[in-house]
């Protein structure tokens, strides 16, 4: 009992005193969260300087034969070079990208400067998450001590190397190699429009004005941005300008936070990041999250007006107009036969062509296609005579296509009772979609040629016309080719 009573004694005595030192010591210090400006132990470098070595080296290895105008570098080229060991430099850079909401992955986007940026450069690091740590316009300083510079993936990237690759620094050396500034910007985005997409504006925050999601992928079938079951690693969906016929692929990580909500339905501008895919041959836009998507209603949309009458059960037994090209001279532009054949922007024209092989033509057929055209924007339209909706019965139309790698160029059926016959009468006529028709999709098998349907006209009146309208531009991602054959008229 005694031994109890001064146990009790003890812990009485020691309770008053963690008591009296919890309210007695009040001057207690907040931990310092605030980023020190790094001190360098050696110089400091720009993102350009960087990409002139890598122009250097190229030019060395006459690996540079397809220069960018912009900074001429050839973004085709595997030449890479490495800052040597003694070599103590640092890159500096802004980071435009953030894995907060999983659609980057254990890499950093840098450009030069917050505002107006020239040049961006990808920085693959094995280390996840890095927002907590490389906030978005947190200046960021890379040294370059050891790594390898080139094009990875279409882009300029600079870490270490495996193979062909730019690959991922290691997490041991994180800390060591890249220094984080107390400097935090708020960034400006540059705007660039979807038709000015170029190699040099690669890595760069920008600001896409005007644009909307396919009407078929955003309203007809309601997709995610990366959830459906067809998506692997990325979900892919067409983002499409309403000032210009342009349209590029709108890239979302399967294992982004937002992956399962649909896309926004409406119009108007987007943060992104502009990227390229994994092969490196095609543009695209890659947003941090959601919230740099400011489109408004439904209702501002720019979509096409559409014709839907709908598929007919057989084709007419009179044939209004019909051709299969086979009088035409290969080679040539489409000619004669009431056709207009109008070049509306670029060097491309429809033309007549015979081809064997796998990608065979059906005798003689019509083509058009914007590869090696260097052409900005190919936009080339074929459009028939006029035809008689008001004298004729039971009108449709129907024709085949084929494509020749038709990537992100498009190619569609239109009619216009408007047109005053003119070339100049052309932009200015009301044309609307014949939604109905078929025409071949680039995961077409391109060897084979599809029916457009027999496409019903019954539903529109008047002296209309029927266009077959192709849109392109000389860039790998838009250069695709369409076929065109038998195009037949009728009614009863």
């Amino acid at each position: 009992m005694k031994t109890l009573k001064i146990n009790k004694l003890i812990l009485l005595i020691t309770g008053l005193v963690v008591f009296n030192g919890c309210v007695q010591d009040d001057d207690y210090s907040i931990p310092n969260t605030e980023i020190e400006e790094p001190v360098l132990d050696g110089s400091v470098i720009e993102i350009s300087d960087v990409l002139g070595r890598l122009v250097q080296e190229q030019v060395s290895e006459n690996d540079n034969q397809n220069p960018n105008p912009n900074n001429g570098l050839d973004y085709d080229s595997n030449v890479t070079f490495q800052y040597a060991d003694g070599v103590v430099q640092y890159m500096e850079g802004y980071v435009v990208s953030t894995d907060e909401a999983g659609n980057f992955f254990e890499e950093l986007i840098l450009q030069d400067k917050p505002d107006n940026p020239t040049v961006g450069i990808k920085v693959p690091i094995d280390v996840n998450p890095l927002f907590t740590r490389y906030d978005i316009g947190r200046k960021v300083y890379i040294k370059v001590t050891n790594l390898h510079v080139g094009i990875s993936n279409g882009v300029l990237a600079i870490g270490f190397k495996d193979g062909d690759f730019i690959s991922k620094i290691p997490a041991a050396l994180e800390l060591e190699t890249i220094k984080r500034s107390a400097e935090k910007a708020e960034l400006v985005p540059l705007s660039l429009p979807l038709e000015d997409f170029d190699d040099s504006k690669t890595n760069l925050f920008i600001n896409i004005p005007d644009v909307q999601f396919n009407r078929v992928q955003a309203l007809q079938d309601e997709l995610s941005f990366a959830s459906e079951g067809f998506d692997e690693f990325d979900g892919e969906r067409i983002l499409e300008s309403c000032s210009s016929s342009t349209t590029r692929v709108f890239s979302t990580s399967t294992f982004a936070d937002f992956s399962g909500l649909n896309l926004p339905k409406g119009r108007g501008n987007m943060d992104a990041i502009l990227s390229k895919n994994f092969f490196g041959d095609q543009f695209n836009v890659v947003i941090n999250t959601p919230e740099g998507i400011d489109f408004g209603s439904e209702e501002n949309r720019c979509d096409p007006l559409l014709i839907e009458c709908g598929l007919a059960a057989s084709s007419g037994t009179n044939t209004l107009f019909e051709d299969n090209f086979e009088t035409q001279t290969t080679f040539s532009p489409i000619s004669g036969n009431g056709w207009t054949n109008y070049i509306e922007s670029g060097t491309e024209a429809w033309e007549a062509y015979t081809q064997g092989g796998t990608n065979s033509s059906q005798g003689v057929s019509a083509r058009v296609g914007s590869f090696q055209s260097n052409d900005n924007s190919s936009i080339a339209w074929l459009i028939t005579p006029q035809i008689d909706l008001d004298a004729n019965n039971d009108v449709s139309i129907e024709f085949e296509t084929s494509n020749s790698f038709s990537d992100g160029s498009t190619m569609d059926v239109l009619l216009s009772n408007d047109w005053d016959g003119t070339e100049a009468g052309i932009a200015t006529a009301t044309w609307a979609v014949l939604a109905d028709a078929y025409v071949t999709q680039d995961s077409d098998f391109f060897g084979d040629w599809f029916s457009s349907g027999i496409v019903d006209l019954s539903c529109e009146t008047g002296q209309v016309y029927i266009a077959f309208k192709y849109s392109g531009s000389g860039q790998s991602d838009f250069d695709g080719t369409y076929e065109l054959d038998n195009i037949r008229i009728s009614s009863n």
